[in-house]
């Protein structure tokens, strides 16, 4: 993380469907703003807010549901800069430090998109083999590095 930098505090959820363990498939959705683009359910953390208070409120926010079961969580903080076009809506932030939670759905869990203020506009579960190809390239390195501390805890 660039100490020079603004960074906007911000959880972001690995989320696995309710198959996990069995069945490794990881939730993304399509942004409404950027169509193609797809991401992890993520979103500030407000002042005096902790970071799972601010997961399961994005969670309700963002795709309807906060039946989830952290399974793990990332143990520090990870950062992205955002690109020059998202950077000018997002002043005075230079981009997102993030604290990345492992979750699982419950299995009475219904994603429902169309909430107050919808970010997406539809969602599927993808395997390791797709995240690459569809997920937004200034965040592919903390997708990852988050995705391979959960492996190396065998979690994923």
């Amino acid at each position: 993380m660039n100490p020079n930098k603004n960074y906007r505090p911000n959880v972001a959820a690995i989320i696995m469907s309710s198959n996990y363990p069995e069945k490794i498939e990881y939730f993304v959705a399509e942004r409404t703003d950027l169509t193609g683009i797809w991401q992890f359910p993520q979103g500030g953390i407000d002042e005096g807010e902790s970071a799972q208070e601010a997961l399961y409120r994005e969670m309700l926010e963002e795709i309807g549901t906060d039946k989830i079961e952290i399974v793990s969580e990332y143990p520090e903080w990870l950062s992205y800069d955002f690109p020059e076009h998202i950077a000018q809506k997002m002043r005075p932030f230079d981009g997102q430090k993030q604290r990345y939670y492992l979750v699982k759905l419950h299995k009475d869990a219904v994603i429902n998109l169309d909430t107050e203020h919808p970010e997406f506009i539809d969602h599927k579960f993808v395997n390791d083999n797709d995240l690459p190809d569809i997920i937004a390239h200034f965040k592919k390195d903390v997708y990852f590095k988050a995705i391979e501390y959960f492996k190396k805890e065998e979690l994923l």
